[in-house]
């Protein structure tokens, strides 16, 4: 359960590390987007749209309106709705308006009111008034299409209204009548008399009978029939345009850009797969990363040996920090033989051995660089000194005629062992006992042996030479390195049975290390050009930095980073034991 806990951080923070590489981009997009948007609607014509209101039907004037009723009414009112877009009606709108042309059916919408018969009709123009008057006029075209607009309606009401008058008068006039036969009927004594007033009352009843049916089927055409049209709302003036929405496209433009930029951004993660932080070297080799180097602008050997042309630079420092963490590495036992490697060619392992060796050599120490990479050596053009002769005469050479291949370099205690001739057999000769031998002699004479090795997963001379020395460093390349690549060569050199003290990152830089250490040292330098540490002083008479206090940073800071990876695993190695 830990160890998921422990992946799910690590996955999160890969993906923050992702974010704060590309949060230019991301912003970028989203600005280019939203700008883009609010440029291109501010362009754009503005709509205004208008809406009138009719009723179908005269259900409403009924007292006791039928489900059937409601039913014909519901069904005219989308009969009608369909007919509002067709041609006829408006161009007969158009006619009515004196416009030069049809309105689109595009720009022309009906709908019903759910369970009602309100019929809505809408009209949209770059005029507002013009689409109030459209929206109005259509719906009076549709009620002339109806019966309601039928000129004899008035006429045919008011000759039911006299007929019903005269039906109510001949219903009641039967119903006296009936009354008066009753009365007689009770008053007759004969059987004939009974006979005759009871066939009276018959027929006076079938008469009043006639009436009351021919009264109840005129009575409904006075509030006229279910297909029927009136107005119910005329449209108002709007004031406000619909379309287009200024502030919800530029939004819905700046979240589309911020996700195709991020969704690019995932792509270019999942393509390159090369390593872009310390913390990420540092997952992949399980090693803590002493140092992240920031990337230099020199292209030259010589003009990358930093420590020597600006050792007050901020990557100088770093080297400095480096070695410190070194040195804490390898506080269980002395230090004696130091390889550098790499995963890869050009990687910057050359010019990372050589500052690292100057740096140590700064100390106090007597160190001694090896150029044991015989296959593209390069110490000797850092250093522009001889490669007549080096390691493989010295191989090669007698015990007495070791320390005659040694060069001094212009760096006080530091002398090089170039690589000499370079041998069919580099492999062969680095894992010969007289290697062995020579090293073991070297060590006599010097304190520190630093080894600029070939890189290890392109040769096998990194793993002989890993087997034999005291500590391993890894140099990867902030960009290049791939995490695959970096997975493998520590597993080589442990299976070397190499002792693999750290990781450097190299050509690191600041929007890319999620490490942060050595960075803050990046933005000024020491020296009395700074105004950093000058305690109030103007920056002309700011205090240098003593090297004896610079030493004692390098220290803390290094502690403290060892620190934190020996507490990461610890912690991992007792989530693995939780869960055996």
């Amino acid at each position: 359960m830990n160890s998921d806990i422990e992946h799910q951080k690590i996955d999160l923070s890969q993906y923050t590390l992702m974010l704060r590489r590309w949060w230019w981009l991301i912003l970028a997009c989203a600005i280019v987007a939203a700008g883009s948007a609010y440029l291109g609607t501010t362009q754009m014509p503005r709509i205004y749209q208008a809406t009138s209101t009719v009723i179908v039907g005269q259900t409403l004037d009924q007292v006791n309106p039928t489900g059937q009723d409601f039913f014909i009414s519901q069904q005219l009112a989308e009969t009608y709705r369909e007919m509002v877009k067709r041609r006829p009606i408006l161009s007969a709108a158009a006619q009515s308006l004196e416009l030069g042309y049809v309105p689109s059916p595009a720009n022309v919408t009906a709908r019903t009111v759910p369970a009602t018969q309100l019929l809505e009709i809408s009209v949209r123009d770059t005029e507002p008034e013009r689409a109030r008057l459209l929206a109005d006029e259509i719906a009076w075209q549709l009620i002339f299409q109806s019966p309601t607009a039928d000129p004899g309606q008035d006429e045919r009401r008011d000759f039911i209204r006299a007929q019903l008058v005269d039906l109510e008068a001949k219903i009641q006039q039967a119903e006296d009548e009936i009354q008066v036969e009753q009365a007689r009927l009770e008053q007759s004594n004969s059987a004939r008399a009974i006979q005759q007033h009871q066939a009276n009352i018959q027929a006076l009843e079938a008469k009043r009978a006639g009436y009351q049916n021919t009264y109840a089927q005129l009575l409904p055409n006075i509030h006229g029939g279910a297909n029927r049209i009136e107005m119910f709302e005329t449209a108002t003036l709007p004031t406000f345009p619909i379309s287009p929405q200024v502030m919800a496209t530029v939004v819905s433009a700046a979240v589309i850009g911020s996700a195709l930029a991020l969704a690019g951004v995932f792509l270019i993660e999942f393509l390159d797969d090369s390593v872009r932080s310390a913390e990420e070297v540092s997952r992949l080799a399980q090693v803590p990363v002493m140092a992240s180097i920031a990337r230099m602008t020199a292209q030259r050997y010589r003009e990358q040996l930093v420590t020597v042309s600006d050792p007050l630079s901020p990557v100088s420092e770093a080297y400095r920090g480096l070695r410190t963490g070194v040195r804490f590495a390898s506080v269980d036992r002395p230090l004696r033989t130091l390889m550098v490697a790499s995963a890869g060619p050009s990687e910057g392992k050359s010019v990372t051995a050589a500052n690292l060796a100057v740096v140590f050599a700064e100390a106090g120490q007597r160190v001694l660089l090896v150029d044991s990479d015989l296959r593209r050596p390069v110490q000797h053009r850092v250093f522009q000194l001889s490669n007549l002769h080096g390691l493989t005469d010295a191989v090669m050479g007698g015990n007495s005629g070791i320390l005659e291949h040694v060069q001094s370099t212009e760096v006080t205690n530091l002398h090089l062992l170039a690589s000499g001739d370079i041998p069919p057999n580099p492999s062969e000769l680095l894992g010969s006992e007289r290697m062995a031998e020579v090293i073991e002699q070297l060590k006599g004479h010097f304190d520190l042996i630093v080894f600029d090795s070939p890189p290890t997963l392109v040769v096998t001379d990194a793993a002989i030479l890993a087997s034999r020395v005291d500590g391993v460093l890894l140099v990867t390349d902030s960009g290049q390195t791939h995490r695959r690549a970096v997975e493998r060569t520590a597993d080589e050199l442990r299976r070397a049975q190499a002792s693999l003290l750290g990781a450097v990152l190299n050509r690191a830089s600041e929007r890319n290390s999620g490490y942060g250490y050595g960075y803050g040292y990046y933005h000024y330098r020491y020296g009395r050009d700074s105004d950093d540490d000058s305690n109030g002083q103007g920056p002309s008479e700011a205090a240098p930095r003593r090297p004896g206090q610079r030493r004692q940073e390098d220290k803390t800071s290094a502690l403290r980073r060892w620190g934190d990876w020996l507490k990461r695993k610890k912690t991992v190695e007792q989530d693995s034991g939780s869960r055996g």
